[in-house]
């Protein structure tokens, strides 16, 4: 199945893709059923009252993440491309004080948070760890309209129907080059003699010109670096309960007094790496917006790596940016396919391991390295990563999430260089190893797989 750059890397909010931006995201769509997309339960009048049940994942940890206030505003609403911090807080305050909603091109209908919106964690659904059910009632309490959503990472949200049988339309349509494993990526390339990037541009121009796919490369860049800039500008403390300090601006300004000085150690580079992923997790954090890469809570890997070669690395300029974005994107893609890139289902290691391995595969691709190398970078960051347990701290993606982005895009470059230095050649094929996290997911404990039940969430105070 195609995904586009578009589909992985997503502009929204934080602190979750999965438990933020996809419940918002839910509770667009059913607005769309309810203006009509969807039929009535027979016997229901209009609908006049809205309620949702959250089950799994985003039961357990959806205070944490935000889930209920972005469920809420998806059903005011909003989408997370074009979320309004301000807007919004003014819509919830008011929803708060009233017991309505008022969705756009639809009647008023009653809502009242501390009622209708309900944290299942008795009952998970069975499709999926984060399950969410959106329903609507008639002013008799008939039931008029339910529908089960899964968030099923990185911002992708599929009905309970779509899950069990994907659709079948766009993403069907023809691409030059339809790679779904790695294998077949690299056998395209050796065939077409085209960089990965190249197929992967070519496969984005069968369904959108050039300038769309110039200008939106160049969006995604602008919202991660302006991202990077105010995680850096930015201090006090995070929200949340765990009053874990910003650190970002002060580890970037000791890092500025140490410049030209002779005072740094070699191996500070890494600090300076680390820097920009955490100035990124930390506006995650904080609701800031954000680019999925593939997800929120490892949005800071691939943009942290990209400023790192543009800053740091001698040669490097912007202008090869989105061959970067392009390479990150179709490795990103096949994981997706393969496997997951979603904490609940699999793990941090779907995640961070997933993200690391996109950003060393577009690292390797800048620096000059062949599409046998650009495959083994992935792999080497991916490997590396396997067995990571996603296991936030009350539910908020603050500890260990935002620290795991720098040593996600640490051990990223550590990976291009590696690839760099060899032929391609190498034991453990990316497949291979993306079907091993696929294998070790499912087999992980369920505490380990972003409940906040089991390890770092039991083991530190939460206050």
């Amino acid at each position: 199945m195609f995904l586009s750059v578009f589909e992985i890397f997503k502009v929204g909010i934080g602190p979750s893709s999965s438990h933020t931006m996809g419940p918002m995201v839910a509770g667009a769509r059913f607005l769309e059923g309810l203006r009509g997309g969807m039929d009535p339960i027979p016997g229901a009048g209009p609908a006049a009252r809205l309620g949702c049940r959250l089950h799994g994942s985003l039961a357990f940890t959806g205070k944490g993440h935000a889930t209920d206030r972005a469920v809420i505003l998806g059903l005011a609403g909003f989408t997370p491309e074009t979320y309004e911090p301000e807007r919004a807080e003014a819509v919830l305050a008011q929803i708060e004080k009233t017991g309505r909603i008022a969705p756009p091109d639809l009647p008023e209908m009653a809502f009242e948070p501390n009622r209708d919106l309900v944290f299942d964690y008795d009952k998970p659904l069975p499709g999926h760890a984060n399950g969410m059910t959106l329903l609507a009632w008639d002013a008799d309490d008939n039931l008029a309209l339910s529908e089960t959503y899964y968030s099923v990472g990185g911002g992708f949200v599929l009905t309970e129907g779509e899950l069990a049988h994907p659709p079948v339309g766009e993403d069907a349509s023809p691409v030059p080059y339809p790679f779904h494993t790695a294998a077949e990526m690299l056998a395209m390339a050796e065939k077409s003699g085209k960089s990965i990037a190249g197929m992967k541009r070519a496969n984005e121009l069968a369904r959108i010109s050039p300038g769309a796919l110039d200008e939106g490369l160049k969006r995604i860049w602008s919202v991660m670096t302006e991202c990077i800039d105010a995680g850096l500008a930015r201090d006090g403390k995070l929200p949340g309960g765990l009053n874990l300090p910003r650190r970002a601006r002060g580890i970037h300004n000791h890092l500025l007094s140490e410049r030209g000085v002779n005072l740094a150690p070699p191996h500070s580079i890494n600090d300076w790496i680390s820097v920009y992923a955490i100035a990124v997790n930390e506006e995650n954090a904080a609701g800031g917006r954000v680019v999925t890469a593939p997800t929120n809570g490892a949005a800071g890997v691939v943009p942290a790596t990209i400023r790192y070669w543009l800053d740091h690395v001698p040669g490097a300029t912007a202008s090869r940016v989105p061959e970067f974005l392009l390479t990150a994107a179709a490795v990103g893609g096949i994981i997706k396919h393969n496997a997951s890139i979603s904490g609940a289902e699999v793990g941090c290691q779907g995640e961070v391991g997933s993200a690391a391995a996109m950003a060393a595969a577009g690292l390797a691709a800048v620096l000059g390295g062949t599409p046998a190398q650009i495959e083994n970078a992935a792999e080497i960051a991916l490997e590396h990563h396997l067995g990571m347990t996603c296991d936030p701290i009350k539910g908020l993606v603050q500890a260990p999430c935002i620290e795991r982005n720098g040593l996600g895009a640490i051990k990223a470059v550590s990976a291009a260089s590696l690839a760099l230095r060899g032929d391609g050649w190498h034991l453990v094929s990316l497949d291979a190893c993306i079907e091993t996290m696929r294998q070790t997911g499912h087999d992980m404990d369920e505490r380990y797989k972003e409940t906040s039940l089991g390890g770092l969430a039991v083991n530190v105070p939460n206050c």
